[in-house]
């Protein structure tokens, strides 16, 4: 099962990065993540899914701890999230204690579903967005 995961997180990953990344970040209304390269120090926007409730947006991310925005994150978790062709600052934090599963019943269906369909270790994360 681990090697069944870790083909599916190389195959996801690739698509993602050199497929899916580049076009969706060119829309002007798709919602980013933006993070600091933890090693490069340079601005890594990541297109996601997630929903903003008042001050607070929450995502799930797919990949956990494996993934990119959250190796970043937890190197420095000052963020910026695009809504509606927005910028907005914020501080993002991990929540492992949060249900991953549930959160995503609340969050937009499309991209929950491909979550749960290609995720393998499901994180959730909250951005408080800065007034």
């Amino acid at each position: 099962m681990a090697r069944s995961s870790d083909l599916r997180f190389r195959a996801t990953t690739a698509l993602q990065r050199y497929v899916a990344n580049p076009l969706t970040r060119r829309l002007p209304f798709h919602t980013l993540l933006e993070t600091t390269g933890r090693v490069s120090g340079r601005p890594r926007r990541t297109p996601l899914g997630g929903r903003r409730v008042g001050d607070t947006f929450w995502l799930v991310s797919e990949f956990g701890e494996r993934s990119q925005y959250v190796r970043n994150i937890q190197a420095d978790p000052r963020v910026r999230v695009r809504l509606g062709g927005r910028w907005h600052s914020g501080t993002a934090h991990l929540m492992p204690e949060d249900d991953p599963v549930a959160r995503l019943r609340t969050l937009p269906r499309a991209n929950s579903t491909a979550v749960r369909a290609l995720g393998t270790g499901l994180l959730t994360v909250r951005v408080d967005l800065e007034r």
